[in-house]
Order: C-alpha cells, then structure tokens, then sequence
C-alpha cells in the first residue's frame, strides 16, 4: 500500500499567492532514505523540500532537512519558514524550533500576522572570483566571500542588478555555489538577486540564507542593525532583517496554496 504523507506547499515571504518563494512541507514519522528524498523534492520541483520528523533528542521540536530538485544542502531560510509556518497553524503556539543537520537549532516565531526566522549571521570576507565575474554578464564594485560557497557581488545600483543576464549554465558548472548579486535599493535598504544553479535552482525567487550573509555585510556598511531588502526575481519578495548577535532575524508572512497527501 502507498505511504501517505501530509503535504503542503507554501509560498514562503509572500502575503498572498503567487509570490515570494515557493517550498513544500512535509511532516514524515521517520526518516525517508536519502535517495528517496531527493526523488522527492525532484517530484515537487520547486526550488526546496522542507522534512520534518518528531525530534526525540530533547534538543528541540522537530528535526528538520532541505532537498533541491538535485541534492540536499546545509541550509534553507524559505523552506524554514515556511515549515514554521505549517507546524504553528496546525499545532498553535507562537514559536517552533527546529534540530538541522548542519546549520544548528533554528527557531521560527510568530510576529503579528507574519512570522521571524532566525539563522546564524553568514560572515564574508573581500575575495576574488574572475570565473563567476565573467558569467555575470557584468563587473561588480567588490566580491566578498567565505568557505561556505557564499559569494557577494555588490553593483552600483538595483538597475544594475535587475539588468543581470548570466551564463546560467556556465555558472551551474562551478559548483553548488550562491551567486548573490546585490545593490543599494531604490524603495528598501537593499536589493538582491540569487542565482544556485548548480544546486539545481537557475534563479531563486527569495532566498532566506542569502540573507544571512547580506545582513552583516551591509549592517556593517549601513550602520544598524535594522534593514528592509527586496528579492528582485520574477515572484519578488520583501523582507525584514533584524541582527541580534550571531543570529539575524528575517521577518515575512507566509500563505498556504496547497493541502493534502504525497503517495509514496
């Protein structure tokens, strides 16, 4: 007999459908093996799968793991609330946690009719990176890195970043890199476009841990704490950021599109 799992997508960072980024939820009773989750994620085919299973470690509420069309990765911030989002709806309460394999405890908290998530601040220190440039389609300011495969491109200004047209596949052949293109913003703080190609994921719509990296990295240069930042993809999406330490807030509402069972 087929297993059912329940099932939601969710566009994450979006007040009504059809923006922001998209992700599925899934709440298993016992870890799938890896293949199949990948196969998974493959069938939903959006940019992540969020897994969640009953944490039994004490150490928080769920465990908790993110799959693209093609691979498993460290992190996920849209996946992230977006599960928040589904565990708090369905079970009440104002905040979840959540155990991961790499990125530590992360915690998704009610905020008025939206939601914070917080994730560990992503540093970057000034780099190089002449192969990705020259797929960009254009010369950034500076290029900021850090051994995460987390890469800044700062341009001049949100025209700039908007008129982008990379070397997708060119890009995709680098590796599971986070190309993050990024501006002084017109109407928020900043203004940012992803590409993860070679994680199976051409140009994300809002991405939550690229925004853990840029929250440091222009706090620094803006001189607070505090920020508004737009996602400039074809869905858009806005954010809020809030540093607290090692941590950053990002704060979105979330709207469920989808509910029902995934047959395995």
């Amino acid at each position: 007999m087929a297993q059912t799992i329940p099932y939601w997508h969710v566009d994450a960072f979006a007040a009504r459908p059809f923006g922001g980024n998209q992700a599925a939820v899934m709440v298993l009773e016992a870890w799938l093996p890896d293949a199949e989750l990948i196969a998974i994620a493959a069938e939903n085919l959006f940019a992540e799968t969020a897994f969640v299973v009953r944490d039994c470690s004490g150490a928080a509420d769920w465990e908790l793991r993110w799959c693209t069309p093609a691979c498993e990765v460290a992190l996920c911030g849209h996946a992230t609330l977006a599960a928040g989002h589904v565990l708090l709806t369905q079970g009440g309460g104002a905040r979840v946690t959540f155990r991961t394999r790499q990125a530590g405890i992360l915690e998704v908290v009610r905020a008025g009719a939206a939601y914070e998530l917080a994730l560990p601040a992503i540093p970057t220190a000034p780099g190089e990176y002449p192969e990705a440039i020259a797929l960009l389609g254009a010369a950034p300011l500076e290029v900021w890195r850090n051994t995460d495969r987390y890469n800044i491109f700062l341009f001049e200004s949100e025209a700039a970043v908007r008129a982008l047209a990379p070397d997708l596949r060119a890009l995709g052949a680098l590796g599971p890199d986070q190309f993050i293109c990024t501006a002084p913003g017109e109407k928020t703080d900043i203004v940012s476009r992803v590409f993860v190609p070679g994680a199976g994921v051409d140009e994300d719509a809002v991405t939550g841990s690229a925004h853990a990296v840029l929250a440091p990295f222009w706090g620094k240069r803006l001189g607070r704490d505090r920020m508004s930042a737009h996602q400039a993809s074809a869905r858009g999406g806005d954010l809020t950021l809030r540093r607290d330490g090692a941590r950053v807030w990002l704060g979105g509402p979330c709207v469920t599109v989808v509910a029902g069972s995934f047959y395995l």
